[in-house]
């Protein structure tokens, strides 16, 4: 009886260590999301200050709405191609520097500094690069002759999102090299060493060892990336607006500008509600798959 009197004293007190921070999370994370959730079924903006309920009617709006088609179908493809070409460089760039390399510590600071240079001032430098006028992209190309004048790429359709993909993949990748370094990292080295013995080759190693062991990480890495990109919004916002055309307009930007700009705040809450929903999504996807990997390797000891 003092056993079980003095398990559930101490499950109180951890309770009661928590509680701080679960309320100060149900006031920073789940009011907002309930409140937004609220207004998306009301017809309300900052003007007037009543509004009415119009039930489903803002969802079945962003339906019709063709700008809401382009800038959902922007972000999707901003974040499948910016995260897979992250997920290869990352792999390769940790798989560089797990190497014993001489220097290889400030090799591994100085491939940090991206992901460290904040993410706005990121978009300013590319925005400078790629300029049309004086920008150093064309200015390399036209000495090498790749272009016979200047390009304005952050002015054509056919090229703004790929820039700005560009730059996401630059700022983001040493994040994703970091997780999976410490991945690799876990490894013991005793593996790589009787597998040397067996002969194995650095190709079957890499996809019947190291692949494996680090899936599990390497998953949660995209994981994170994933839900991190579909988010985007200081990056686009600087770079290029969502212009030209709304060619790289993601659905962030475009619930912000519907929501402040137009003030239609119950139709911008009925996309950040829709936005929630595709992030949670991705990442039961993304969970069911990091379980799978974990009953793989626990299956295989």
């Amino acid at each position: 009886m003092k056993i079980r009197h003095y398990e559930r004293s101490e499950r109180i007190k951890g309770y009661l260590f928590i509680a701080p921070a679960f309320v100060l999370i149900s006031i920073i994370g789940f009011y907002p999301l309930l409140r937004t959730l609220l207004l998306s079924f009301y017809d309300t903006t900052f003007i007037q200050p009543q509004s009415s309920f119009i039930g489903l009617d803002n969802y079945r709006n962003l339906f019709e709405d063709i700008w809401f088609k382009m800038s959902y179908g922007n972000t999707w493809y901003f974040t499948a191609v910016s995260v897979s070409l992250e997920a290869v460089l990352g792999f390769a760039i940790a798989l560089l520097l797990d190497l014993k390399l001489p220097g290889r510590k400030w090799l591994r600071v100085s491939v940090l500094i991206p992901w460290a240079i904040p993410t706005v001032i990121a978009a300013s430098l590319f925005q400078w690069i790629f300029n049309g006028d004086y920008g150093i992209m064309n200015y390399m190309l036209l000495k090498l002759g790749a272009i016979d004048s200047y390009h304005n790429w952050l002015g054509e359709s056919s090229s703004a999102m790929w820039v700005a993909i560009i730059a996401d993949v630059w700022k983001t990748t040493p994040f994703m090299a970091l997780i999976i370094l410490a991945g690799l990292q876990g490894i013991s080295e005793d593996i790589y060493e009787a597998a040397a013995i067996d002969g194995v080759t650095c190709w079957q190693r890499f996809f019947h060892m190291t692949l494996p062991l680090t899936l599990p990480i390497f998953l949660t890495a995209l994981m994170l990336r994933t839900l991190d990109a579909f988010r985007v919004f200081d990056l686009i916002f600087v770079l290029t607006g969502g212009g030209p055309a709304n060619s790289t307009e993601v659905l962030s930007g475009y619930a912000y500008k519907t929501t402040f700009s137009s003030t239609q705040v119950g139709y911008g809450a009925s996309m950040s509600v829709l936005m929630a929903l595709s992030v949670f999504g991705v990442a039961l996807v993304m969970q069911l798959l990091l379980h799978l990997a974990n009953k793989r390797i626990e299956g295989g000891r």
